[in-house]
């Protein structure tokens, strides 16, 4: 893996390390390679991932000894080349455009493939981490898309060891940045694999923010869309992504339930609306990027236009409330008016909170509460908080201090 503008390797490092006595080392590597003995190319590529691991200049130097290593991944070579080959190639194609491209024109897409689906683990591993790279490229992303590489990524999502998986959500996420791309993922059925590996990770991880990424390519599909919403949690993974996870996987998350919203507004308005999206939504407005700023609050003007008919005696929800703020703050509205409005939707979000706490330990008395419940009552019990940070937030915003019931409070809120 890598990082350029896709991913980073855990291998490489930011800074260029080029290991002392590079240069004889280098003339001796590219000699060994050339050699017709199985343990002179051995040795040889071996040498080359150790020069190549940190090292750009190295990359550059040894850039003549992709050809002999990708003759070293044929079918009739011994199984001990494969591996010392590969993780060759992977060095020397990362942070290296023009390696990358080699690499792939020297043929050794076709040998990775049939890697992916080797009973070798290390193998499976490692040619999933050449294909993260060497996805990467711009000109590597319709080749690799119609190699047939993708339905193998998908499976190793499905059955692949924990590096493999991250490392494939990775690779697909690369993958889907060229348009021709997508039909094949889609085709492909990843929601399920991708939804479940979200599930399992820190929502503020890399991992969250490609998983957040392929998934908002994939919901640009029906199939996408009806895949998301049928997968328990699918939707609340999102908007835990969308309230905790990093700046570019908070605007892949908005990104994916604006589209969501769009596509058919009265089929998915609630099923988001019910994972309580509202305070997450509010927060982006104000710390997000200017995308995820201006896609926030379409979607919560889309949340707060109901296709259905209102009751003119409908009384003031958080929806409401929130929607009204919404339509004020980017007008010329006095501040003193719109701290007022985020007050009372304080108050009504911790009212309608506690009610809902208060109702389902009334149901779950004298029962196990599920551990899908219990994630659900956290949410409902976290509403008021966060709504809360929004008010400091937009307090602070307009420099000034917020008062709650008739106590001045002033703090510090890193934005």
């Amino acid at each position: 893996m890598e990082v350029t503008a896709d991913n980073q390797s855990p291998s490489s490092s930011d800074v260029d390390v080029t290991p002392r006595g590079a240069s004889s080392a280098v003339l001796r590597a590219l000699q060994l390679i050339q050699y017709d003995d199985s343990d002179s190319k051995l040795q040889a590529a071996k040498e080359i991932r150790r020069l190549t691991k940190t090292s750009q200049r190295c990359r550059r130097l040894l850039a003549e000894a992709v050809i002999p290593l990708v003759s070293m991944l044929r079918v009739g070579s011994p199984q001990s080349h494969h591996e010392s080959a590969l993780l060759a190639l992977l060095n020397l194609a990362v942070k290296d455009e023009r390696n990358k491209m080699s690499i792939v024109e020297a043929g050794a897409l076709d040998h990775v493939i049939r890697f992916l689906q080797s009973e070798n683990i290390n193998l499976q591993e490692s040619a999933t981490a050449a294909l993260l790279t060497l996805s990467a490229s711009i000109s590597n992303k319709p080749i690799i898309g119609t190699s047939g590489a993708i339905p193998l990524l998908v499976n190793i999502l499905k059955h692949g060891t924990t590096q493999a998986k991250v490392d494939a959500v990775m690779a697909l996420s690369n993958l889907s940045t060229y348009t021709d791309n997508l039909t094949v993922i889609i085709e492909t059925d990843p929601v399920p694999s991708v939804v479940t590996l979200l599930k399992s990770s820190k929502r503020s991880s890399k991992m969250a923010e490609k998983c957040c990424s392929v998934i908002e390519s994939m919901v640009g599909f029906d199939e996408g869309r009806t895949a998301l919403a049928a997968e328990d949690g699918g939707i609340l993974a999102v908007v835990e992504v969308l309230e905790n996870g990093t700046r570019q996987a908070r605007e892949h998350a908005v990104g994916a339930l604006l589209t969501i919203c769009e596509s058919d507004r009265c089929k998915y308005r609630e099923l988001i609306l019910k994972e309580g999206v509202i305070p997450g939504l509010l927060e982006l407005t104000v710390q997000g990027t200017q995308k995820s700023q201006t896609k926030a609050q379409t979607l919560l003007r889309l949340l707060r236009e109901t296709p259905y008919p209102r009751s003119e005696f409908q009384p003031d929800t958080l929806e409401n409330i929130v929607c009204n703020i919404i339509s004020q703050i980017d007008g010329d509205e006095q501040s003193s008016k719109a701290k007022k409005m985020l007050a009372e939707m304080v108050q009504v979000s911790m009212e309608q909170s506690l009610r809902h706490l208060q109702q389902r330990a009334l149901i779950c008395d004298n029962q196990i509460l599920p551990i899908k419940n219990l994630g659900t009552l956290y949410l409902a019990a976290r509403r008021a908080h966060t709504v809360l940070s929004i008010l400091c937030i937009y307090s602070l915003s307009w420099h000034d201090n917020l008062y709650l019931g008739g106590k001045g409070i002033s703090r510090s809120v890193e934005v």
